[in-house]
């Protein structure tokens, strides 16, 4: 079942994450373990006090309350009707698989990539089955949340290292996004294309993708900024310092357009969060002060479930060389 599966999945990977078994879990918030496996395994509805339990005890910050109250009893049910084929596909249900996409996008920043790698690909072979069985007016809807998803496999991929997953993931999400004709997720495939790149040492391929997904037709303010930002960093470091500083300035320049609220697509762009490749860019261009003031102000400025996040660990080893440099 789609949505009550859902759940359980995403605390089966939070326990996972934190090395708890379900047992475990079970002593800890007082119930019964045979009832909390039914509800793992999505034979059963979970209650919020279970949902508050486990959400206090892997310390998620809100997280699973977060995707419990996204669905309703209803929603449930419409989910997993829609995904047996026996109801169409209608609006409700696909903001039901969004939520539950947006839920684990979050759950990434709180557990890491690696146990999420395969529910978030379960969701999206639900997806992607829902949408062949799919016609009516909704099914483009659906599509876009299915090359969301593609996209978020991707990153999963690409956070973890398994780079030849990520870049074929991520070229599969970008011919998605082309064809439902999204510039904000056209832009945000090459910009994790970019991410791989700079992940292997490789600024040839940073200045590459970064640039094309900063070009990109309809790609929203704040991650135009970003990408920016981010080609230049490559560009300092291949030495071309006269593009890396044409490119920062075209990221400032950006900084109150990009204070828009992002796009859901790429929600972790706000404004605090975009000081943290313009430190990076700083550093590439020599001016480690610069760079240690913006890093630090970007990790400060991090949201809480976001402070620990795996993909913070660059921004924290930048700092460190920013600091000894300065």
């Amino acid at each position: 079942m789609a949505g009550d599966g859902e759940f359980g999945k995403t605390v089966k990977a939070a326990l996972r994450s934190q090395k708890m078994s379900v047992r475990a879990a079970a002593r800890s918030t007082n119930y019964d373990h045979a009832f909390l496996s039914r509800v793992l395994s999505g034979r059963q509805r979970p209650s919020e006090k279970l949902a508050a339990s486990l959400d206090q005890l892997l310390c998620l910050e809100g997280l699973l309350m977060e995707l419990f109250r996204s669905l309703s009893d209803e929603d449930h049910e419409r989910l997993a009707a829609v995904a047996s084929h026996h109801v169409r596909l209608d609006a409700r249900a696909v903001q039901a698989f969004s939520a539950v996409l947006t839920a684990q996008r979050r759950l990434d920043d709180v557990t890491g990539p690696s146990p999420m790698i395969h529910p978030a690909r379960v969701q999206s072979e639900t997806v992607q089955t829902v949408l062949r069985g799919a016609s009516g007016k909704y099914r483009d809807d659906l599509a876009t949340v299915f090359a969301e998803h593609v996209q978020f496999d991707g990153w999963l991929a690409a956070s973890s290292r398994d780079d030849a997953s990520a870049v074929k993931l991520l070229k599969e999400a970008a011919k998605l996004a082309e064809i439902v004709e999204s510039g904000p997720l056209i832009a945000q495939a090459k910009n994790f294309r970019g991410y791989v790149a700079r992940q292997q040492g490789n600024p040839h391929e940073m200045t590459r993708w970064f640039l094309a997904a900063y070009e990109t037709a309809g790609a929203h303010p704040a991650q135009r900024m970003g990408d920016a930002a981010q080609a230049a960093h490559g560009y300092a470091q291949l030495g071309q310092r006269d593009m890396a500083r044409r490119l920062l300035d075209d990221a400032l320049a950006l900084s109150d357009a990009a204070t828009d609220t992002p796009p859901d697509t790429a929600y972790w762009l706000t404004p605090m969060f975009q000081r943290l490749n313009i430190g990076l860019a700083c550093l590439g261009l020599g001016q480690p002060v610069d760079a240690a003031e913006h890093i630090r102000a970007g990790l400060r400025g991090l949201p809480v479930d976001q402070q620990g996040a795996a993909w913070t660990q660059e921004y924290r080893h930048a700092l460190q060389r920013a600091l000894a440099a300065a």
